[in-house]
């Protein structure tokens, strides 16, 4: 084939492949296309080397940043005042920048794999070796650097399938690990014969079963019964629009709307008002409002738990949940969003900061060691919207955590994937940990999620309701709870090492004969 018509189908391969992976999130779930897209990333390196190899993964992460997060326009232009054409440019520029972890991975896979083919190492090292552990390094190398950005990951669509029973066990990074070794296997069984293409057949059937098996157990308890452990909740969906939320107007309003709904659901064990429902700094409303309320919970047997900005007298603020009732208690924000809740680099880019106008954008983050948020008698692992992609940090919080609490303003993204996809991942924490998971957000997608993840009744986005229904209180601990990521992480260096190996004894044995190919 013509070099130069090659390229050009690697690249629209490329790209093709990238933009495959959208659809395995939610709200498509259509989580095989995951496997298939990675598969088309290994399909489109072949043959490439160096920039060549970086170009071709840069496209790729292009293609899936660019259909998969484009939403980050709406924030900037529609709430943020920033004018469309910098909105698009600025998001272009966000889509560029995350997509060259790809290209560093591609580059890493072909540079590792080019090495093993000099040495006649085997025909499965390349895609059952270097492929899926350069992948999932690279994936757990965006969810940490710059304060990361653990956003569609290959894992995080197989939450509905049968590789979901991984959770549990390996975490998100497990899944995202099983999705490249499963597109691994399919390669082989694409592209060899005979033994080999049987092999691959019989492996990849095993992985998917023993998955699904995993999906069987039951990893956490019902908390001892000497304790009340089902709770009703009700979650208060306010709907408010952002456009006005920050307005000076805007606050008894706002007030109205939470307070007739939330009395309205008394008799509920727990009531969750979203992030930020109440626009006002928590010392302003403490003694007209909160005081009061949490009076009232008292009396009814409820707790609320509300999220709105705490100031400390230094000065500094906080996004917070506040636990009202029984148990008093307040939760600081721990992973705050860059250049939405504070501005990196502050004295160089303040007047970015002052042209984007996003209310309350210099939070301080909270220092405390756990996410744990007194609410009666138990113990909730809390979050706050973006903490809630962060598969570690949640973890945190167990194994005292009877169950998680999530609040989040979606609002910010309108009608987008990104309220669906947000929704998805917190379902994930939920399954990881073996705990019940209730999500308040503004304008939704609200949420009661069991312990495997599912959801037991949702709210619909832009809908001012009420949702409630009931979660039980949970102790023991998943074996991802016990050891995070490191198990995943450390397989995934020794497949590494093992092709490192193999190719070290492919020299060795080959010495003098002409190199092999890794296939």
């Amino acid at each position: 084939m013509n070099p130069s018509r090659d390229g050009w189908l690697s690249g629209l391969l490329a790209l093709l492949s990238g933009a495959l992976m959208v659809p395995s999130f939610a709200p498509f779930h259509l989580y095989p296309l995951a496997v298939l897209s990675l598969l088309g990333f290994y399909r489109a390196l072949r043959g490439r080397t160096g920039a060549d190899a970086f170009r071709l993964g840069w496209l790729f992460g292009v293609a899936l940043f660019g259909v998969g997060v484009s939403w980050v326009r709406i924030s900037l232009n529609e709430f943020g005042n920033m004018p469309a054409l910098i909105a698009n440019l600025l998001m272009l520029l966000f889509v560029a920048a995350m997509a060259l972890y790809y290209g560093l991975c591609a580059w890493l896979i072909r540079l590792l794999e080019q090495w093993l083919a000099n040495r006649a190492a085997p025909v499965w090292a390349g895609p059952l070796l270097v492929f899926p552990a350069l992948w999932v390094l690279v994936e757990w190398l965006r969810g940490w650097l710059f304060t990361g950005f653990p956003w569609l990951l290959a894992g995080n669509g197989q939450l509905d399938g049968p590789l979901a029973g991984l959770a549990p066990v390996l975490g998100v990074h497990g899944l995202s690990l099983a999705v490249a070794v499963s597109a691994g296997l399919l390669w082989g069984l694409l592209h060899w014969s005979g033994q080999p293409r049987r092999r691959a057949a019989a492996g990849l059937a095993l992985l998917w079963l023993f998955a699904a098996m995993l999906g069987l157990l039951q990893w956490t308890r019902p908390a001892p019964a000497v304790e009340q452990r089902s709770l009703q909740v009700s979650l208060i969906q306010g709907n408010v629009d952002q456009a006005v939320k920050w307005d000076a107007d805007g606050l008894m309003p706002t007030l109205d709307i939470y307070l007739t709904l939330t009395r309205a659901h008394l008799d509920s064990d727990l009531i969750v008002w979203p992030e930020t429902a109440i626009p006002e700094f928590f010392h302003r409303v403490e003694e007209p409002l909160l005081t009061s309320l949490g009076e009232t919970a008292r009396a009814a047997g409820a707790e609320v738990v509300i999220g709105l900005p705490v100031m400390i007298p230094d000065g500094r603020y906080y996004n917070a949940l506040v636990s009202l009732g029984n148990a008093e208690d307040q939760y600081f924000k721990r992973h705050l969003v860059p250049f939405g809740e504070f501005l990196p680099f502050k004295r160089q880019l303040r007047p970015l900061i002052d042209w984007f106008e996003v209310p309350m954008s210099d939070f301080s983050r909270g220092r405390a060691e756990r996410p744990l948020l007194r609410v009666g008698d138990w113990p909730a692992g809390a979050s706050i919207c973006y903490e809630a992609v962060f598969p570690e940090e949640v973890r945190e919080a167990l194994p005292e955590a009877a169950f998680l609490i999530n609040v989040s303003n979606d609002a910010w993204f309108g009608d987008s994937l990104a309220p669906h996809q947000h929704l998805q991942f917190a379902r994930l924490r939920a399954l990881e940990t073996g705990r019940w998971l209730v999500r308040a957000t503004n304008t939704g997608i609200s949420a009661i999620i069991d312990p495997r993840g599912r959801v037991q009744a949702r709210l619909p986005l832009f809908e001012r309701a009420a949702l409630t229904g009931t979660l039980e209180a949970r102790a023991g601990a998943t074996p991802f709870v016990r050891f995070g990521s490191r198990p995943t992480l450390a397989g995934a260096g020794l497949m590494l090492l093992a092709a490192l190996l193999l190719g070290a004894r492919g020299r060795s044995e080959h010495a003098g004969g002409e190199p092999g190919q890794a296939g």
